[in-house]
C-alpha cells in the first residue's frame, strides 16, 4: 500500500482504489438492482478485489443508486444489498473499507451523484485518502468525470456493464480495460505509473 503526504492530523494519507459497483463488480440491470436476487457478481471482480487486498490497497465503493430516489427500493434495502456484497467480497479474500452511495434521483440536484465529486470527497475525508495518488475505475464516463473533478490521479473505464458503449461515446482519450481484473493487473504491474501524464 502506498502512503503519501500527511493529513491534518499528521497521519499519512493513503492511495486507494475507488470502484463503481454496477457494471464493475456486479452486472447492471436495466430495471435496477432492487434486491439481492438481482445481484450477479463477476467472478473476475472477486479475484481482482482479493489481489488488491493482498497488495495492501484500501478499496472503497462509490455508487449512484437512483432506484432509492425513484422509490423502487428503500434506503435500508439498498444498504442491505451493499452489506451482502461486501460480505461476499470478504469471503473471497477481498476487503472494502466502506461503501459511499448516492441514493438520490437524477433531478434532485445533490452533490453526491456522479459525475459530481461529492462521494469521492466524502471517502477521502473519512478514510484519509490521497486522491492524487488514487485510482478510480468505473463503467461510465460519469464515473471518470467524477474522479477527475475530485482530483483522482488515475481513472479507467472497464468494458463490462455499460463500458463498451460508453467507450464509443468518449470525446477524448480514455484508459480502457476489458474487466476490473485487467485494470487491477495494470495497477499492480506498474502500468498505471507509466500511463500517468
Amino acid at each position: 500500500m502506498l502512503e503519501l503526504d500527511t493529513g491534518g492530523d499528521g497521519r499519512p494519507l493513503r492511495a486507494a482504489v475507488l470502484l463503481d459497483r454496477d457494471g464493475v463488480i456486479i452486472e447492471n440491470r436495466d430495471n435496477y438492482v432492487r434486491s439481492w436476487a438481482d445481484v450477479s457478481i463477476y467472478p473476475q471482480a472477486l479475484e481482482a478485489l482479493a489481489r488488491l487486498h493482498e497488495a495492501g490497497y484500501p478499496v472503497a465503493l462509490v455508487t449512484n443508486q437512483s432506484a432509492v430516489g425513484r422509490g423502487l427500493l428503500s434506503l435500508a434495502e439498498a444498504r442491505q444489498i451493499n452489506g451482502r456484497l461486501v460480505g461476499a467480497i470478504e469471503r473471497a479474500g477481498g476487503r472494502v473499507e466502506d461503501v459511499y452511495m448516492c441514493p438520490h434521483a437524477p433531478d434532485e440536484g445533490c452533490n453526491c451523484r456522479k459525475p459530481r465529486p461529492g462521494l469521492i470527497w466524502q471517502a477521502a475525508e473519512e478514510l484519509g485518502l490521497d486522491l492524487s495518488g488514487s485510482v478510480l475505475i468505473g463503467d461510465a464516463l460519469s464515473d471518470l468525470e467524477a474522479g477527475q473533478r475530485a482530483g483522482v490521479g488515475w481513472t479507467a473505464l472497464v468494458r463490462t456493464g455499460r463500458g463498451a458503449a460508453e467507450e464509443r461515446r468518449a470525446a477524448g482519450p480514455v484508459r480502457v480495460y476489458d474487466t476490473l481484473s485487467a485494470a487491477v493487473e495494470a495497477l499492480l504491474t506498474g502500468e498505471v505509473e507509466r500511463q500517468t501524464d
